[in-house]
């Protein structure tokens, strides 16, 4: 990204010239004639240039997510606490408990870890709702105050979408102006893209690299015309099926960085299963990522065991 660097005014100051010896005017040289300060072209000082705005930068700096950054997130909706941690407290309570938990890993890591927030603003519905999509979108303006205590705290902030009968790219549209807020990155959970005439919770959803790519070259759009820090991308998976033809993903998007994170709860042994299977035919370039769960996990990863897994996870959620 470009950085501007900063304007310095110069201010040129006139000499003046002594005048002569004698009262008459008429009787000095031409060299000896005094100089009028007031209309002297270089007595006047140098207009100032106006200052560049610098471009906005990511929480601990720069314009780059990876490879000098970690993240750990509270994950779920605002107010709703079945949907994972992130719901359980006010916006405040959840920006300190973020904090708290990054904190964990620190002593764990050679990379600066960053507190998040990953906040589902699409909820999977079981009913078809009004539009029919099984997808319950959250106001932006209901997002809001999450973001605006995310950024007094430097948190970083991951927008969840479930779209259901949807599509990726209409619904990211719909947080345009979110987006456009320097730390704040995108989310698409296929397991709750539904494909014709199915429903939530009878099967897993799926998603092709096609929609996957059509949703980030928007997204890496936007991020350039606002001249914007380096956004985060995650795609959710824990099986293959849910992410089709996933090798045709593009990563090559330098406003972007695509994360892949491993959902799967259960056993240390499954997880870890799960983990290793997500890494068959991964993309270059694309960066892997872990979710500890707090009731579902037998027994949950401490931090330290989180960041001993094989990669070392560049983001890791709590639900």
């Amino acid at each position: 990204m470009r950085r501007v660097s900063s304007v310095i005014a110069s201010v040129l100051t006139a000499a003046l010239f002594l005048a002569g010896c004698t009262s008459d005017p008429s009787a000095q040289s031409p060299d000896q004639q005094p100089t009028n300060s007031a209309n002297s072209p270089t007595n006047s000082p140098s207009p100032s240039p106006t200052p560049t705005e610098e471009p906005p930068e990511l929480v601990g700096g720069g314009t780059e997510l990876f490879p000098d950054k970690r993240f750990v997130a509270l994950y779920g909706h605002p107010n709703q606490p079945a949907f994972g941690a992130l719901g359980e407290q006010g916006p405040e309570e959840s920006a300190e408990r973020a904090i708290e938990l990054a904190e964990m890993y620190e002593a764990h890591s050679e990379e600066e870890v960053h507190p998040a927030f990953e906040i589902i603003v699409t909820v999977a519905s079981e009913s078809a709702g009004a539009d029919g999509n099984y997808s319950s979108v959250t106001a932006p303006e209901d997002i809001e105050p999450f973001i605006d205590v995310a950024e007094e705290h430097d948190v970083y902030v991951v927008l969840d979408l479930q779209p259901g009968h949807a599509d990726f790219l209409s619904q990211a549209k719909i947080y345009e102006d979110l987006l456009k807020r320097p730390n704040v990155g995108l989310a698409l959970d296929p397991e709750w893209r539904l494909a014709e005439g199915q429903v939530h919770m009878q099967q897993i959803g799926s998603v092709s690299a096609a929609e996957i790519n059509e949703t980030t070259e928007w997204l890496a759009e936007l991020t350039a015309e606002n001249d914007l820090p380096q956004k985060m991308v995650i795609l959710h998976q824990f099986r293959h099926s849910m992410i089709r033809d996933r090798e045709q993903v593009n990563t090559d998007h330098d406003e972007l960085a695509v994360v892949l994170h491993a959902d799967g709860h259960g056993t240390p042994e499954d997880k870890l299963e799960t983990w290793e299977s997500l890494q068959d035919g991964l993309p270059e370039d694309m960066h892997m990522a872990w979710k500890n769960f707090f009731r579902q996990d037998e027994p949950m990863f401490s931090p330290k065991q989180t960041f001993e897994v094989e990669p070392k996870p560049w983001f890791v959620s709590y639900q």
